[in-house]
């Protein structure tokens, strides 16, 4: 049960609530995992890191890294960087052309180079949304412009006050009723005139004012008109000094005022006592946009800016990708001759994209490809390679790459199915070389491969029908010989299969390069 593997319930045994597989790494302590598991708050008690996952009876699947639960996703990612899986038609890994890239960076430690680069591209990337979001905003804007401005001009030919609104109304109505007005005004004055009322009231004020003494009462009537009189006089002179500028040309030009502010009110749907506010607004607004040019040219200037460091560095990542593909060139061409490949060419293929294609990765594409012949043309591992050529072309890339920061634990499955004799011999020594620099465990039906190990398990199976189980055990040294003597001779171990096995054994190990 893989860590990426979808759960299949057929894997739980039968009677069982669930099966359960857990595997527990020791990576260096640089292992750039620790720091990002760190980060993700799945660093464990311990230097240990333990990866688990559990499989119900009725298919769900659940995955824990250090006892804290995450995705199958993640865990696939984290077991990937721990441990990689090589068979004959296993996909993963190197067969992977995605990952040529990151091997050859590893091997030629340009790995801190290449994060610059993606980086890099990202800063331009965000740079250049970011020009491209102003630049739609200031298309947007001039836009907006015309018909502010227009907006702006017809409010500053208005040239609105607060309260005008009321203020032009009452003048207007006023207006309208100025013949009605005018009539009454001549007709007042001709009555008071006429009638001479402020001379009466003071010659009946004088007559009651001289028998006033001999009643009280006459005395008040006396103060009354003498009061009334004086009143009167003076609405007399207030009506002859009295001018309502009443100009009936006025009415018209005060309706065109009006109507003209209630209808720029309605267009831009505010009360007409909000218009002087919305004319300073919409010309704040105006001049801010005719500002905005600034912005964008600086935004421009900062994309450039970072499209010529990307690039830059692209390019400088490269040049160093082109030297560190002839080395690895060479070394794996180094290790394909003991593999019985001596025909065969390792090409590290760089082809180099339009500078409109480079992206995070740079600005080649990277592919790893092989030829088994010498007159024939390279091409991808998998449509080249038979099952045993590819397995050893990839025991040489492991080989080789080991050193690179590749992950700590590789499982070679069956990968010497096919050869024999000598190869297989060849194949023993450069998984045993691998076992010096990181952790390797082999599947395998060759004794010429399982005489190299360090230690063996024999995985078997128990019991029959449902009840079967397989099981693993670590073999002693006799057990060991014994396995590797039946791997020798078949279903009958003989005297000579033991003896040939202790040769296997004991023989001395052949170097990694020879």
């Amino acid at each position: 049960m893989e860590s990426g593997w979808r759960g299949d319930a057929a894997l739980v045994r039968h009677g069982a609530a669930r099966a359960v597989a857990s595997a527990t790494f020791a990576p260096a302590a640089e292992h750039p995992l620790r720091g990002r598991l760190a980060e993700e708050g799945l660093e464990g008690d311990d230097e240990l890191i333990v990866l688990r996952r559990t499989l119900g009876a009725d298919g769900r699947s659940r995955a824990f890294v250090n006892d804290q639960p995450v995705s199958v996703a993640r865990l696939a990612e984290i077991g990937a960087a721990l441990v990689e899986v090589y068979g004959q038609h296993d996909r993963w890994g190197l067969h992977d052309p995605s990952t040529h890239g990151a091997a050859l960076d590893r091997f030629g430690g340009l790995e801190d180079l290449a994060r610059r680069v993606a980086d890099a591209f990202h800063d331009w990337r965000q740079a250049r949304a970011r020009y491209r979001e102003l630049a739609a905003r200031r298309e947007a804007a001039e836009r907006e412009q015309h018909e502010l401005r227009a907006a702006v001009d017809e409010l500053a030919r208005l040239a609105p006050a607060p309260g005008e609104d009321e203020s032009l109304a009452a003048r207007r109505t006023l207006l309208m009723q100025s013949a009605r007005i005018g009539e009454a005004l001549a007709s007042a004055r001709e009555r008071l005139s006429a009638a001479g009322a402020d001379a009466a009231l003071a010659d009946a004020q004088r007559t009651l004012a001289a028998v006033a003494e001999h009643d009280a009462r006459l005395a008040e009537v006396a103060d009354a008109l003498d009061r009334a009189a004086i009143e009167a006089g003076e609405a007399v002179a207030m009506l002859e000094a009295l001018d309502l500028d009443l100009d009936p040309d006025e009415q018209d030009r005060t309706e065109e005022r009006l109507f003209a502010l209630r209808a720029a009110g309605r267009r831009h749907g505010v009360a007409v006592d909000e218009l002087a506010a919305l004319h300073e607004s919409l010309a704040a607004r105006l001049a801010t946009l005719e500002a905005g040019a600034a912005p964008l040219d600086a935004a421009c200037a900062e994309a450039r800016e970072r499209e010529t460091r990307f690039r830059a560095l692209a390019g400088e990542l490269g040049a160093a990708r082109i030297a560190a593909a002839r080395r690895l060139d060479r070394a794996i061409a180094a290790e394909l001759a003991p593999l019985k490949l001596g025909d065969a060419r390792f090409v590290t293929a760089l082809e180099l994209l339009a500078p409109a294609e480079w992206g995070a990765g740079g600005g080649e594409r990277i592919r790893f490809t092989i030829a088994t012949r010498a007159e024939s043309e390279p091409g991808p591992l998998m449509r080249i390679a038979s099952g045993g050529e590819l397995s050893r072309f990839m025991l040489a890339l492991k080989v080789v790459l080991a050193g690179s920061g590749s992950a700590g634990t590789l499982v070679f499955d069956e990968i010497d199915t096919g050869i024999g004799g000598a190869v297989a011999d060849a194949v023993g020594a450069r998984l045993q070389a691998l076992a010096e620099s990181c952790q390797v465990l082999v599947v395998t039906h060759q004794p010429q491969v399982a005489a190299r190990a360090a230690f063996h398990v024999l995985v078997d199976k128990e019991g029959t029908g449902r009840s079967m189980r397989t099981v693993a055990r670590v073999l002693d040294a006799d057990q060991r010989h014994e396995e590797v003597a039946r791997m020798l001779a078949g279903a009958e171990v003989t005297d000579e299969a033991r003896a040939a096995a202790g040769r296997l054994i004991t023989a001395p190990r052949i170097p990694a390069g020879s």
